[in-house]
């Protein structure tokens, strides 16, 4: 029976620490809700204005709280006044923490002492975020959730919202071309930006909106999704025509504002609104590339369309995400220029640090170390930022091309007609399942 008491009391304690530690592994969420949750909650409150201190996040406090201090508490000495605790909230992936700043500090303190916050209270990661003037949200992660991507089970919805990747700090990161329209997307080879785009278009298909792609590789990216795009161009030539195509459907619809006195086109009428566009641009320097005076002079038409477009397409519900390996001058003409409209900016891994500089340099200075850090061992990770000069790392689930296009297939009934590119409509075929191929050597017959 002692035996038995032995083993029940030193077994049992065991055998939960050894759970726990292969649930840490395996199953990090499930960990972070037992374990890691708590014991973040404790450290936190018991070091917290410490913490506080020697992070230099505490100034001194008003003459009149010192002086209550001193008159009604009886106190000689004033304690420096650390940000005010208004909310704690735990998560499935961290810890939230609303602060209110006081007289003196600024966000931008809290987020330099970010770093040293986390590992006071030894979590994955510290993101602040500017919720209202005077208060800070610090989004506190548990655990690396882009190891394994997991995406939320509530995303923010809208009209024109697609969830495209997992934030670092264990939110969605949503493309809404209401807020941001055009977006640049760069990367080098077996990076993960064909699986962003993959999820970009799956989100896509689901919604209101007109699909326009350019694939000058024939196509080999895009034409599986031809079920859901109202036109495509595999070729140069075509991307001319259809640029050009574009331009003249963005006047017709300044034409319409015109007569209706609107700013956009989310200022009309429901029965006359027209449908959202989005061109979907893979491997713009394609576009770029000349070989005769003739494609010269192509190039060039093409590249002003796309910057028109970029002026002024927004009003117009026509938006631009382009996608490439490299976009700088060394493209050649017009390609700073074009860039500079697109504000939205994904980078993932790339081969040298001027290519980072080109994504990120001129809006975000501090992310491009971190894309130069990125390892080649895991695809999809890339860095998000905005004109607004804010940056996180980002994570895109993994969906096979295969998937991509039968959801694309499964919402074809949402693909809108465009009369000024109706020529360009993919034509979508039926094809036969290859046949079983003959083996080049006769099998030899079974002997017994």
């Amino acid at each position: 029976m002692t035996d038995l008491s032995t083993l029940w009391e030193v077994g049992l304690p065991l055998a939960g620490a050894g759970g726990l530690g292969v649930a840490k592994v395996r199953a990090p969420r499930l960990y972070w809700s037992l374990a890691g949750l708590p014991v973040t909650q404790v450290r936190f409150a018991m070091t917290y204005r410490s913490t506080m201190d020697v992070c230099g996040l505490t100034v001194q406090p008003s003459r009149f709280r010192a002086f209550m201090v001193r008159t009604v508490a009886r106190r000689s000495e004033v304690q420096p006044v650390p940000p005010k605790i208004r909310r704690v909230r735990g998560t499935s992936t961290g810890l939230r923490i609303t602060l209110r700043l006081p007289a003196g500090l600024e966000p931008a303190d809290v987020v330099t002492a970010s770093e040293r916050l986390r590992h006071a209270w030894g979590v994955h990661s510290v993101k602040v975020i500017e919720t209202k003037p005077g208060f800070v949200e610090l989004r506190m992660t548990g655990y690396d959730v882009l190891r394994r991507v997991r995406m939320p089970r509530r995303v923010p919805s809208g009209l024109l919202t697609a969830p495209v990747a997992l934030r670092e700090d264990g939110t969605a990161f949503v493309r809404d071309y209401l807020r941001v329209p055009h977006a640049l997307t760069l990367g080098a080879n077996q990076s993960g930006k064909s699986m962003y785009q993959r999820n970009l278009i799956a989100g896509l298909a689901r919604l209101n909106v007109a699909l326009v792609g350019i694939d000058c590789k024939r196509g080999v990216e895009q034409r599986g999704y031809a079920p859901r795009l109202s036109a495509l161009a595999i070729t140069p030539e075509q991307a001319s025509d259809v640029l050009d195509a574009l331009v003249g459907e963005m006047e017709g619809r300044f034409d319409l504002l015109s007569e209706y006195g609107a700013g956009d086109i989310w200022d009309l009428p429901d029965k006359v609104r027209p449908v959202p566009v989005v061109l979907l641009i893979d491997e713009v320097a394609e576009l770029f590339l000349v070989a005769t005076k003739k494609d010269e002079e192509r190039r060039d038409r093409m590249v002003t369309q796309m910057i028109r477009l970029g002026q002024m397409a927004r009003a117009a519900g026509i938006y631009l995400e382009v996608c490439g390996q490299r976009f700088g001058s060394d493209l050649g003409k017009g390609a700073t220029t074009l860039r500079a409209q697109l504000t939205g900016r994904v980078v993932h891994r790339v081969n040298d640090k001027q290519t980072a500089d080109m994504g990120l340099g001129d809006i975000a200075p501090d992310a491009v170390v971190a894309v130069t850090t990125i390892p080649p061992d895991k695809p999809g990770l890339a860095v998000a930022g905005d004109s607004s000069g804010g940056w996180s790392r980002i994570r895109t689930p993994e969906l096979s091309a295969a998937k991509a296009a039968a959801i694309c297939a499964e919402y074809a009934h949402l693909t809108p007609d465009l009369p000024a590119l109706a020529a360009y409509r993919p034509v979508i075929s039926a094809v036969a399942p290859p046949e079983k191929p003959v083996p080049l050597v006769k099998p030899l017959p079974a002997t017994d």
